[in-house]
């Protein structure tokens, strides 16, 4: 999974967007609600194979978003020590995020990409690679961002998106209105290609947006396949 687009809106408000691409036959997802473990509040949607999440945000003033797959392809096995989205709930508790991904056991663990949304002090962008045996963190500049699974799209089909990002760009407001529709429109008219993906035997599960303005979190979650909004969007208060 997935394709993740970031906009940025001011020095301290964004807009995260993610499309869930995962085989059909996988566990539904449970729809985003929140979660509370000593004091400290999660809001995502659970994953229903693992009980992890692939997106959630937090009190710790934390929005981590998880995508499959590190720089380039790679073969899963069969068999990992926990799931990836369970290590996202894990960071979304953390104290210090920086400290948290140093420190965090990966052994055995699939490769993956995070991108990390932290507004403690400052706004701050940060993209977290898991190769499999090499941890990568680096800090992104406040720009426009686009992200494709590298298990799904190979390097030709991620410039592809990027130039389709970059034209969304100069025709469009950065609304969460706007981006919503380049998930669901962006592409040539191939399923297999489309930000919208369909391959027969797996594609885009679900579509969530997560705006940050000002002191408030706005969640906007669509089950794709069941063509189900969520009815009363999810918002909470960012933390002092």
């Amino acid at each position: 999974m997935c394709t993740v687009t970031y906009v940025p809106l001011s020095e301290r408000d964004f807009i995260l967007t993610s499309s869930r691409d995962v085989p059909f036959s996988r566990e539904k997802a449970d729809f985003p609600k929140k979660e509370e473990n000593n004091g400290i509040k999660l809001w995502y949607p659970k994953d229903g194979k693992a009980g992890g999440t692939w997106i959630g945000t937090s009190s710790k003033n934390r929005l981590i978003c998880l995508l499959n797959g590190g720089f380039e392809y790679h073969t899963s096995r069969a068999n990992y020590r926990k799931s990836r989205g369970l290590i996202v709930k894990e960071l979304l508790k953390s104290d210090d995020i920086k400290i948290a991904l140093e420190e965090v056991d990966l052994v055995d663990i699939e490769q993956f990409t995070l991108i990390v949304v932290d507004w403690n002090d400052s706004l701050k962008l940060m993209e977290f690679v898991w190769d499999g045996s090499q941890k990568h963190l680096k800090e992104m500049p406040q720009e426009f961002h686009i992200w494709s699974s590298s298990t799904l799209y190979d390097a030709e089909v991620k410039k592809l998106r990027k130039d389709w990002f970059k034209d969304w760009q100069q025709k469009n407001d950065q609304s969460q209105k706007s981006i919503l529709e380049f998930h669901h429109e962006a592409g040539i008219g191939d399923p297999h290609l489309d930000v919208l993906m369909n391959r027969g035997m797996g594609g885009t599960v679900s579509i969530t947006s997560i705006l940050k303005k000002e002191a408030s979190i706005h969640w906007h979650y669509e089950d794709v396949r069941n063509s189900n909004v969520l009815p009363l969007k999810l918002q909470h208060k960012s933390q002092k």
